[in-house]
């Protein structure tokens, strides 16, 4: 249906589009818009980081209707995606406080649109990817330089962000925050773990096409960069990080097990080796690492476990429809289940967060959009013989594996700095993977 009306609509403005400069630059238009996207999240707010994204979203829907040949196709996990967005669609007219889950539904929608963008401009313009990772980088550098400025210098904690009550003086960590806002380290290290995968993805691509010292700055921006993870006190982010070389490690086996097998286990084994003697050499950094399993001896980590328990039971109350989207619906309808000074913004876990706000089905319907998307990657990788194309998609798959790790304990997910970069990697993996497609009208 909606083919059909693009392509009615193109066939009467295809005069003005060949005859107007503008429209026939829509597609550098819209390249501009994506790239801006990424910039300006390093130091915007929310609000004006979606004006960029919504920019991009007009453009591509000018582009539908103007340019001869352009259409809709879904692949198969995009399948999925619709159905998660219909149950979305669902659980708003369902919530009791429609205003602000309507709020909430505009940023989704807002995420859904960027997402679109970025596919239906990758899909004939594949070769973009390249400078789409170049400008994450690029941003995610200036971060680690951020980060590792604010190591140095020691600014004040902004809020309390560590429980320093069982600790000694040297374990206490001056946690970094870069300048992403707003101003917090749990934001900082959720970035890092979606971002570091692209300076990997960077860096692969730079040996494989022999620009070796290219090769040795971007080795050196990969390590100041998980320095600077580390750095920020996120726990979260670590976890993520390990997900993040875990994949990397199983991923490259592939190309140098059969023929390189002791040579790889000797390097991945010193790389761990070292890598754990760094981590247990700073008390701080170990403190930190440790307390992790502290359970409920740590003031965060029992915060969590009450919110997660208070979630569970709107889940238990909501469980068909949830509440609606939106962290301010959840704020109001939180305060009838949390226990009594365990305020909380959020879940502290998006699984669970979906879960409360769009129901059950919404949660299965994501889940089974990022296992099919993962699975279609995997499949890529293993098949593949196009080096780009794998160290592109890797990319992608390791930075989605470490964002949904990481979303185990936090929820900064949603934050745009972060999702804008999750769709991103989705988009890569649809326009490189070329799975079976199904047209809309299908």
């Amino acid at each position: 249906m909606f083919n059909r009306l693009f392509t009615f609509i193109q066939s009467k403005t295809e005069g003005l589009y060949n005859s107007s400069f503008i429209f026939k630059q829509l597609d550098t238009l819209i390249l501009y818009s994506i790239l801006a996207v990424f910039l300006v999240s390093t130091f915007a707010q929310s609000e004006k980081i979606a004006i960029f994204a919504m920019i991009a979203i007009v453009l591509t829907f000018i582009k539908l209707l103007v340019k001869k040949g352009e259409k809709l196709e879904c692949n198969k996990f995009e399948i999925f995606l619709l159905a998660y967005f219909m149950l979305v669609i669902v659980s708003l007219f369902g919530s009791t406080m429609f205003s602000l889950s309507l709020h909430g539904f505009l940023k989704l929608l807002v995420y859904f649109g960027f997402y679109l963008s970025l596919v239906q401009y990758l899909k004939n313009n594949k070769d973009k990817i390249w400078w789409i990772l170049l400008t994450i980088g690029a941003c995610v550098s200036y971060e680690t330089i951020q980060g590792i400025l604010q190591s140095v210098i020691r600014p004040d904690e902004i809020s309390t962000w560590q429980d320093t009550s069982y600790l000694n003086p040297e374990q206490v960590m001056s946690r970094v925050y870069g300048t992403l806002k707003p101003l917090n380290p749990n934001l900082m290290g959720g970035y890092m773990v979606a971002t570091i995968p692209v300076l990997f993805g960077i860096l692969a691509h730079e040996v494989y096409n022999k620009r070796y010292e290219n090769s040795i700055v971007l080795l050196v921006l990969t390590l100041l960069s998980m320095y600077v993870l580390f750095a920020t006190g996120c726990r979260g982010s670590y976890l993520g990080l390990f997900a993040v070389i875990l994949t990397l490690v199983g991923i490259s086996a592939k190309f140098f097990w059969k023929d390189y097998k002791k040579l790889y286990m000797s390097v991945v084994g010193g790389a761990v080796a070292l890598g754990t003697l760094l981590i247990l050499a700073k008390a701080s950094l170990r403190a930190r690492i440790f307390s992790i399993f502290a359970m409920r001896t740590d003031s965060s980590n029992s915060f969590r476990f009450n919110v997660y328990h208070s979630c569970i039971d709107m889940v238990k109350d909501n469980w068909l429809l949830g509440i609606g989207l939106g962290n301010q619906n959840f704020r109001e309808i939180y305060g009838l289940y949390m226990k009594t000074g365990f305020d909380a913004l959020s879940a502290y876990n998006i699984y669970l967060e979906t879960a409360v706000e769009s129901g059950i089905f919404a949660l299965l319907a994501f889940l089974a959009f990022l296992g099919l998307a993962l699975y279609t990657a995997f499949e890529h990788i293993k098949y593949s013989n196009d080096t780009k194309s794998l160290i592109f998609t890797i990319t992608a798959v390791t930075s989605i594996i470490g964002l949904m790790v990481h979303g185990f304990v936090d929820t900064v997910f949603f934050r745009p700095q972060i999702h804008f970069v999750f769709w991103t990697m989705v988009a890569i993996i649809s326009v490189e993977t070329k799975p079976s497609k199904f047209s809309i009208n299908n």
